[in-house]
């Protein structure tokens, strides 16, 4: 990922254009973006995972340091290939007796020195610098990952404060609609005051709930909020179930393309460049100087030129690069432990996502079923209170089976669609953009009367 222009402009002016380029093209898309951001949050708000990701990914500082960072690694790979592992230096020296005896002795001496690359030093950086830049390529991706994971528990939080607060709502308007109607009959004298008093506690027992419901749904909006810098979209759409693997398919090829296993793997890499640059600069670099002095003894004797050539090697320094070396492979040893615990990390993470996601496929099917019989058993007891053969506990009774089984229901079905999104973030898969048909995210049982989220 290089930001070289196009042009075919020096070197150092295309560094030092490219940036202001970069810039105004940065604020003139911003200011395009103002102007148009009130006919595109609607649009923006109202998508699926993937958008909302990609707009949490702009907001995360992380991903924003590591973006930086990748044109730093950039540069040092580009210092990698130079000829000289550092730049050039000029001095100057001049001698005068002039503030002496003045007699006119002069001397002019102009060095130019260079450092040069040690034996096998220059392959030994320019892989390092690759290895960096593909560390950080890998770090970003997997950041990618740990955005995706923390939007999706969002996600079904938001979704399931939803429903829950549907339920509540739905709740409450029928407890108030049976207290309006037991108030009635009471002050004609059909029931009892314990049954208007039944009606009224149950009533202000749906109230409570709403209102905790109410809060709940506030928090999980501005989780969502916090991490998209968007209201939260109208539809919460599901991502399509997975395929799962065949039961031969092996742990290996499940991980290889994880990207947490893909950064502890550049993370390994770039370990062992690490240390094999260690062991390439046992010593700093040698330093080449080529020489040019004139001088004359007084102001009578000519002038006398002569050109030379100084080459500096330092010597080696144990103790610096025994503790350099022993840096880099402590670096090492503990990239590849990481990497090798990952592999069981990764397969039980699998594991426990298909084992998830099939029990909440059952939990849903047995949901399911007693919603349905919940709610044949209160229109039942609604029929026997209002021809007077049931008395008004048992149709509480009925009423709130029937709401636990709603809600169970409703959770159920949260449930499995955020099973779903766990077993792709096990896998290691972002969110893909919805379709024109949407997926199949869950079985299709008969649901009376149950919100959707």
């Amino acid at each position: 990922m290089s930001n070289r222009p196009l042009n075919p402009l020096p070197r150092q002016t295309a560094r030092l254009w490219w940036p202001l380029l970069t810039l105004l093209l940065t604020l003139g898309g911003q200011r395009a973006h103002a102007q148009d951001a009130p006919s595109n949050v609607t649009s923006a708000q109202a998508t699926d995972l993937a958008s909302a990701l990609s707009r949490a990914s702009a907001r995360d500082p992380q991903a924003a340091q590591l973006s930086a960072r990748l044109n730093q690694a950039q540069a040092a790979l580009d210092i990698a290939h130079n000829l000289t592992p550092g730049p050039a230096a000029v001095s100057l020296n001049h001698l005068s007796d002039r503030l002496q005896r003045d007699q006119g002795r002069r001397e002019w001496e102009v060095e130019l020195a260079t450092p040069l690359w040690l034996p096998g030093q220059q392959g030994a950086s320019q892989r390092q610098a690759e290895r960096a830049l593909a560390e950080l390529q890998a770090r970003l991706a997997l950041r990618q990952l740990e955005l995706a994971g923390e939007l999706r528990n969002s996600w079904w939080q938001l979704a399931s404060a939803r429903a829950a607060r549907e339920l509540a709502q739905q709740r409450l308007q029928t407890a108030t609609a049976l207290e309006q109607t037991v108030q009635r009959r009471y002050q004609s004298g059909d029931v009892a005051r314990v049954d208007a008093n039944l009606a009224r506690t149950e009533r202000l027992s749906a109230q409570a709930e709403a209102l905790e419901a109410d809060t709940t749904l506030l928090q999980a909006q501005q989780a969502y909020s916090g991490l998209t810098g968007l209201p939260p979209p109208t539809a919460l759409p599901p991502e399509a179930a997975p395929t799962l693997p065949s039961a031969g398919q092996t742990a290996p090829e499940t991980r290889a393309d994880h990207p947490q296993w893909l950064a502890l793997q550049s993370a390994v890499a770039l370990a062992n460049s690490r240390l094999a640059l260690v062991d390439s600069s046992r010593r700093d670099a040698p330093e080449l100087a080529l020489r040019w002095t004139t001088q004359r003894s007084d102001a009578f004797s000519p002038s006398d030129q002569a050109i030379g050539v100084k080459l500096t090697v330092p010597l080696s320094s144990g103790d610096r690069v025994r503790q350099e070396s022993a840096g880099a492979r402590a670096d090492l040893a503990q990239a590849e432990r990481e990497l090798a615990m990952l592999g069981t990390q990764l397969d039980q993470a699998l594991q426990r996502a298909r084992s998830e996601l099939a029990t909440a496929q059952t939990q849903l099917e047995l949901a399911t079923t007693r919603c349905e019989l919940t709610t044949d058993n209160l229109k039942l007891a609604q029929r026997a209170f209002d021809l007077g053969e049931q008395d008004l506990p048992t149709l509480l009774r009925a009423r709130s089976a029937d709401h636990e089984a709603q809600a169970w229901l409703t959770r159920q079905r949260i449930a499995y669609q955020a099973a779903v999104s766990h077993l792709q973030q096990a896998r290691g898969l972002l969110p893909q953009p919805a379709t024109a048909e949407p997926a199949q995210a869950q079985p299709t049982p008969s649901q009376p009367n149950t919100p959707q989220p």
